[in-house]
């Protein structure tokens, strides 16, 4: 079966990616911040986020949790690197895990840095899902959703006069800085919802329904601890079967994944 597998690859390579062009793919929307000023409020934000885990203990440190890190970043790799990122080369993509297993929860600042909690690792079911969970916020990022959301929400006059200001600095750093648990509009969730099996149909490893596992099993639950960013809008029905019917459209459902790593790095942390 492995050599049947290897044998098609190359030709059906070819195939998956003229389907991922006939995808539609929404345009990227007017922002009035640069991709550098993404980049620089980005990481002003994770600075600010990473003081404020630290000192309540629950940063893992990668000097310490080498090996967890080892696992989760073979996963971010595979995702970042599908070939359809626009900023993969200039934003720095890096993740944080926050020890917090009654959180289960994602999230991404402006310019690509990646928070996970420990209780959605937990609460995934395999390394498909989480591979879903993290292309949809590398999506948020990738397709600069929180700045444009800052911009409408604060509108561009008010914004423009913080970027031209002298304060500027200050102030929109704690305007992006609750970035982090913001709901996003349902225009924008449906988007990285989209880009997610996009990305993952560009692993050629992962099947690109894996974020519609992850409502699935939420929706059963009704609803109880559900994270932030699936909660609201559109609801979790909904998203599986746009999940679904895009990673049908790409033809790249029912990969089966070891789950070695995965089960690995939930018992680690």
């Amino acid at each position: 079966m492995r050599f049947s597998f290897l044998t098609l690859a190359l030709p059906l390579a070819g195939v998956a990616a003229l389907t991922t062009a006939a995808i539609n793919k929404p345009a990227q929307g007017f922002n009035i911040f640069s991709v550098q000023q993404d980049i620089e409020l980005g990481a002003q934000v994770a600075q600010q986020t990473d003081s404020l885990y630290r000192a309540k203990g629950q940063l893992l440190s990668r000097s310490g949790n080498a090996r967890a890190y080892q696992l989760l970043d073979g996963v971010v790799k595979r995702v970042l690197d599908n070939g359809q990122l626009k900023y993969r080369t200039q934003f720095p993509w890096d993740v944080q895990i926050i020890k917090d297993d009654k959180t289960q929860n994602a999230f991404a600042t402006p310019g690509g840095h990646i928070y996970v909690f420990s209780g959605l690792i937990k609460y995934l079911d395999n390394e498909n899902e989480l591979a879903g969970v993290l292309g949809h916020e590398i999506a948020h990022a990738d397709r600069r959703h929180s700045t444009q959301t800052m911009q409408k929400q604060y509108g561009t006059s008010m914004l423009l006069g913080l970027l031209l200001g002298n304060r500027s600095n200050s102030q929109l750093v704690q305007i992006a800085a609750g970035l982090g648990q913001l709901k996003f509009s349902r225009t924008y969730e449906t988007e990285a919802d989209k880009y997610s099996t996009i990305y993952l149909n560009g692993t050629r490893y992962y099947s690109c329904d894996g974020a519609a596992g992850f409502f699935i099993k939420a929706e059963k639950e009704g609803g109880a601890g559900t994270p932030e960013f699936m909660s609201t809008h559109p609801n979790p029905g909904s998203r599986v079967q746009n999940i679904q019917r895009s990673a049908q459209q790409l033809g790249c459902t029912g990969k089966a994944v070891s789950n070695k790593n995965f089960e690995e790095l939930k018992r680690i942390l």
